[in-house]
């Protein structure tokens, strides 16, 4: 790629020297180690619920050409077929909802999982980014005083995806969800009034699910109160923080993957920590914050209203989820099922987050006329 000249019009030369690259490079690096702890923490996980040892590596190599073809090809895309993927995928998304509470997999009390295919689907990792960028355009429509009424279409889609979440339950996803959907709806410039409304409802919706839902009541004493019920993957999480110190026990030599069995998904993290110890922790919390930081930068800068909108809104959803995980191995915030984005193994995350990848790469690549940081148009810096 490095042979493409500034003058070279196909569409690949075009992309590369309007496509964010240091993003994109940061991108990159996290779904290349989030290939190597794959390797290095499922083999584990894997016999000690009698399959195979490679039997996640093999699922997570056979998924990663498909997430990598879906990132860069999103990417390549312009806003409008943004646009439209986004209104697509939600739909699809809503359906597969639907069926999912009706014929779907039942796991630890949750109905969260289709099988298609002999593959497992979770539809509300791909309806988080079908969501955010839908809202975008309603909000940025609104704005535009086009004669569409954006904002309750937007509370709309985000009411019927919460209440659907919620009946699964999956209030974490719910929460993730309302939280970025707020962040947009403040950015956006909305009525005050309907951003408290929106703050209230989630409030309420948070005390409904601690009074009424026995795990969520469950996970939030176990929080506050360590010793009102079982802590042992957290206490085994923040013990291999511990053994690891500052450089880690050596690779290959963690424990902490051999009895959690959620060490290759929610407990990724704690991995990393033992194994190669808590610098190597802050340098991949590092690569998330570079994402996020640069990212908003770039989107705050754009002269678009549905760019600006839609981006920082998936950036906020990389992050916050990012830091979700991590608080969470670092018993930081009550246990959640929520994996480190292209860090954790997960097949349907996993493509999601290349969606959600490559939608923000698009959003966020400089466009013939259109200033972003003051520069029009130029290579990426």
């Amino acid at each position: 790629m490095s042979s493409f000249t500034r003058t070279d019009t196909s569409l690949l030369g075009q992309w590369w020297w309007t496509v964010d690259r240091w993003i994109l490079g940061a991108i990159g690096a996290l779904i290349i180690i989030g290939t190597l702890l794959t390797l290095a923490a499922s083999p584990s996980v894997a016999e000690r619920i009698n399959m195979d040892s490679y039997f996640f590596v093999r699922k997570h190599l056979m998924m990663l050409p498909l997430g990598l073809m879906i990132l860069f090809g999103l990417s390549m895309a312009p806003p409008n077929m943004i646009k439209r993927t986004a209104v697509a995928q939600l739909a699809v998304a809503l359906i597969l909802m639907v069926l999912t509470l009706t014929i779907g997999e039942e796991r630890n009390g949750a109905q969260r999982w289709l099988s298609l295919g002999g593959m497992s689907l979770q539809p509300s990792e791909f309806l988080k980014p079908a969501l955010i960028v839908f809202a975008a355009w309603m909000f940025s429509e609104q704005n535009r005083e086009s004669g569409i009424p954006g904002n309750w279409i937007a509370l709309g889609t985000w009411a019927v995806s919460v209440g659907m979440l919620a009946m699964q339950p999956d209030f974490g996803q719910a929460f993730l969800l309302t939280v970025v959907f707020g962040g947009m709806f403040f950015v956006a410039g909305m009525p005050m009034l309907l951003v408290g409304g929106l703050l209230a409802a989630g409030a309420v919706g948070g005390v409904f699910a601690y009074m009424f839902v026995p795990h969520v009541t469950s996970r939030i004493d176990r929080f506050l109160d360590p010793a009102s019920g079982d802590t042992f993957q957290v206490h085994t999480a923040i013990n291999a923080f511990l053994q690891g110190g500052l450089f880690g026990r050596g690779p290959g030599e963690g424990i902490v993957k051999r009895i959690l069995p959620d060490a290759h998904t929610d407990y990724i993290f704690a991995v990393v920590g033992e194994e190669f110890g808590s610098i190597a922790c802050l340098m991949l919390a590092g690569l998330f914050a570079f994402v996020v930081l640069r990212g908003l930068a770039r989107a705050f800068a754009a002269e678009d209203h549905f760019a600006q909108l839609a981006a920082s809104g998936l950036i906020f959803l990389f992050g916050l989820q990012a830091f979700i995980n991590m608080a969470v191995n670092l018993d930081l915030l009550p246990s959640k099922g929520m994996t480190l984005p292209f860090i954790s193994y997960g097949g349907s995350s996993f493509l999601a987050l290349s969606v959600t990848a490559g939608m923000m790469l698009a959003l966020l690549r400089r466009r013939p006329g259109v200033a972003l940081g003051g520069v029009s148009v130029g290579r990426a810096s």
